[in-house]
């Protein structure tokens, strides 16, 4: 009996333990199997993609105008969220509002990073700017600096005498060649403009008569394409960490970033001497200083590195010259191929008796009753959208769009375009229609503030473009005035249908070919020359 008990004890000790691990195994390998089978119903239900190439992935479906070959394959596809594989890299294009809404106000928080771009990290300085910085405590601060020192409503109202005077300058360019009987670069003339605009807003002057003025148009012109292009070394990462792909990108960033060194280092340690100046002879801060001075007021209290407020000055510089010139010089096109539309345009703004007549300027107080305007800006604003792609955004977590599941490190791209040029959602959506924005228009209560997904020319949420405030007023401004002062021709021997709209994508998208025009001195102009002498 002794014998026997103690096997019979070992055994009713160790079968409960083997039990246990047959338990524990089983319950592993079905976690396991259905872990890899939720994976097999997550991938199934992954967004829709289209046929792609081994390696390359659908990089070879991205034309020269990338919104308009998504917006293609999307329509080709009957898919408004689509997941393409472009070399390496996923990424989410999105095409309509509904969407967009998931996007940029449901899962804003999922949604509101960036992904890496080598050209941002050495063109931006890490990136330090607001546009490209990843979502963080650093994005939160610059963001907060550019909106409360430079763009809030108080400050953009504040540079209203410089968007005049600036305009009244430009006004006086074109009668010189008016007089002449000479054609202007409308083009040329309105990236002039707002960048000595965005000059003034900046720095204090526009630096017309120093070769910054020049040097700081062509650096952002030559940057734009870097900055929006598909750059091939993105999404290639594993090759360009060896430096396969990468080397010609970076050498073209490297020296791009050498001469904004050169122009903001020069610029930043001038007005560092001006203000330590003042510090030193206790001037009062005044609320119409600069945003060079008010920056290096605060910089100690935002922690500011010499980088971070270069690559904030950068923001700055492209969202205020870019965009505004290139949707001015759109509308201009636009107009000029429908005479009958600018003839309407010209009524409203010259029957609305500006209070100083004799100084022949419309002031800002006298665009608050001009409707059409506004409907002319925002239909510019629509069917040519300046940024037809929004800056990509970039998923950090896993989340779901329309039943379709979207993983964690996907870049997304929103066809802000696509949406406002789809039929399903706009009467007559390939046409230039401002009434659709007027009175009973099909769309006169949409808004392009954020709130209205069908027309996101700012985006919304987090990464709503801060500068819209100062953007809107520099436009309708001088498009008022263009119209309230002028008559405009097409050359010799040009008729309305040769007016060539074909653009060139970039960070900015601008028109490709440059708008040569007549300016004839208006009648209502002429008057108001006569009242003045």
């Amino acid at each position: 009996m002794r014998e026997m008990t103690a096997p019979r004890a070992w055994f009713l000790l160790a079968f409960p333990l083997f039990l246990l691990l047959v338990r524990c195994t089983l319950a592993t390998f079905s976690a396991k199997r259905a872990r890899k089978q939720q994976q097999q119903l997550d991938h199934h239900r992954l967004p829709p993609s289209p046929p792609a190439l081994p390696v390359l992935g659908h990089l070879h479906l991205i034309g020269s105008l990338p919104h308009v070959s998504l917006r293609r394959l999307a329509r080709q596809h009957g898919t408004d969220l689509m997941l393409l594989r472009l070399g390496a890299m996923p990424v989410l294009v999105v095409s309509s509002p509904r969407a967009a809404e998931v996007v940029l106000r449901t899962h804003d928080h999922v949604f509101a990073s960036r992904p890496h771009s080598l050209v941002a990290e050495v063109v931006l300085y890490g990136p330090s700017d607001v546009g490209f910085a990843p979502y963080g405590d650093y994005w939160r601060q610059a963001r907060k600096l550019v909106t409360t020192h430079l763009l809030s409503v108080k400050r953009v109202q504040s540079f209203r005498l410089a968007r005049e005077e600036e305009v009244s300058t430009v006004m006086a360019r074109i009668g010189e060649a008016a007089t002449a009987g000479a054609a202007v670069d409308v083009g040329e003339l309105l990236g002039s403009f707002t960048n000595d605009l965005a000059c003034r807003a900046v720095m204090g002057k526009s630096f017309r008569s120093e070769g910054r003025n020049k040097l700081l148009r062509e650096l952002v012109r030559d940057t734009s394409p870097l900055l929006g292009g598909f750059n091939v070394e993105e999404f290639f990462p594993f090759l360009a960490r060896f430096g396969v792909l990468s080397k010609v990108v970076r050498t073209k960033s490297e020296r791009l970033r050498r001469r904004w060194d050169e122009l903001l280092d020069g610029l930043i340690e001038d007005h560092e001497s001006k203000y330590e100046s003042a510090a030193a002879a206790s001037d009062p801060k005044d609320d119409d200083d600069d945003f060079m001075h008010v920056m290096l007021s605060v910089r100690q209290e935002y922690g500011l590195t010499r980088e971070q407020m270069k690559g904030i000055l950068l923001d700055v510089f492209f969202g205020g010259i870019g965009t505004s010139s290139s949707i001015l010089e759109f509308a201009m096109a636009e107009l000029m191929r429908r005479p009958h539309m600018m003839k309407k345009l010209q009524a409203e703004v010259r029957g609305s008796k500006p209070e100083q007549l004799g100084q022949a300027i419309i002031s800002e107080p006298n665009l608050n009753n001009m409707a059409y305007l506004r409907a002319v800006v925002k239909e510019t604003l629509r069917l040519r959208s300046v940024t037809p792609l929004l800056a990509p955004h970039f998923s950090t977590a896993s989340c779901s769009i329309d039943g379709s599941v979207v993983p964690a490190g996907v870049r997304v791209l929103i066809n802000v375009w696509a949406i406002a040029t789809d039929a399903r959602f706009w009467e007559d959506a390939e046409e230039f229609v401002p009434e659709r924005f007027l009175g009973d228009g099909s769309a006169a209560d949409v808004s392009f503030k954020g709130n209205d997904f069908r027309f996101l020319p700012f985006s919304a949420g987090r990464r709503m473009c801060p500068g819209m405030n100062f953007g809107m007023a520099t436009v309708e401004l001088m498009l008022a005035n263009l119209m309230h002062r002028f008559d405009w021709e097409l050359p010799a021997g040009m008729e309305t249908r040769d007016v060539d709209m074909s653009e060139v994508f970039g960070l900015v998208v601008h028109r490709k070919e440059k708008l040569l025009l007549v300016p004839k001195i208006s009648c209502v102009a002429s008057s108001c020359i006569q009242a003045r002498q």
